[in-house]
């Protein structure tokens, strides 16, 4: 049974589709790296995948429910770090991890022991009495982060996790993920940070134009374009890369 699963998934917006007839399919424990340009429906599509988003069109399974019949029981099972982070900012670091816990059903005891080691790990160590909305953008990332590991998921969406967060604490977050790997978690990262996607995520999905134009292993789509990187593969499936080169300098 796949852990996830997509037919034929529409978005549209008035007249623009965003995301047009994706059809993906994910085992459990999978590492997907999701491609694409700014606007080639990245975001669109995590955002389906998890809920916030109706699509237009197709089906979508998640852990083998219908996400549309079981939305949530599948939103338990899930955890989202969402580019926007959508944090609740009139809340402390720590109140803010209670009521995330709380919401998944887990006793104050289980929230704040794993609040400790989750911030513990990722070097967040906020004034006790801090408001949320006086972080620095990574620290609001790094509570994002926890936020969406605190329940223990099944699947773990992350859109961005790496921007704006220091080279220590990358390295942090990358064990981290791949330790979630190693015990059957499946993975879906955005990332525009090319060398990222390519050490962390065995598989490979671009999109362009809200269409998907590969999918599959790094080393299988490298061999059929004969692109030595990932970086020269994206610009050989989506193209339009331009010469540098400015006329009045």
């Amino acid at each position: 049974m796949p852990a996830l699963e997509l037919l034929d998934v529409t978005k549209r917006f008035g007249d623009k589709v965003a995301v047009d007839g994706l059809s993906l399919a994910l085992e459990p424990g999978s590492f997907l790296g999701l491609l694409g340009r700014n606007g080639a429906g990245k975001s669109t599509t995590l955002k389906m995948v998890t809920g916030l988003l109706k699509p237009s069109a197709g089906s979508i399974r998640v852990l083998g429910l219908d996400l549309e019949a079981e939305s949530l029981a599948i939103k338990r099972q899930i955890g989202v770090m969402p580019e926007e982070m959508a944090l609740l900012e009139h809340l402390t670091g720590p109140q803010y991890l209670r009521f995330v816990g709380r919401m998944h059903g887990l006793e104050d005891a289980v929230i704040d022991a794993r609040r400790e080691e989750l911030f513990a790990k990722l070097d967040l160590a906020p004034e006790p009495r801090g408001l949320v909305a006086d972080y620095s953008y990574g620290m609001k990332k790094k509570l994002a982060l926890c936020a969406a590991l605190l329940h223990g998921p099944r699947i773990l969406f992350l859109d961005e996790p790496f921007e704006g967060i220091d080279a220590v604490t990358s390295r942090t977050i990358k064990a981290i993920l791949q330790a979630l790997q190693s015990r059957g978690v499946t993975l879906i990262l955005t990332s525009h940070i090319m060398e990222v996607v390519e050490r962390l995520c065995p598989l490979i999905a671009i999109l362009d134009e809200g269409r998907l134009k590969g999918f599959g292993s790094l080393d299988d789509l490298r061999a059929r374009s004969g692109a030595d990187n990932l970086e020269s593969l994206f610009v050989d499936l989506v193209g339009g890369a331009q010469e540098g080169e400015l006329s009045w300098l």
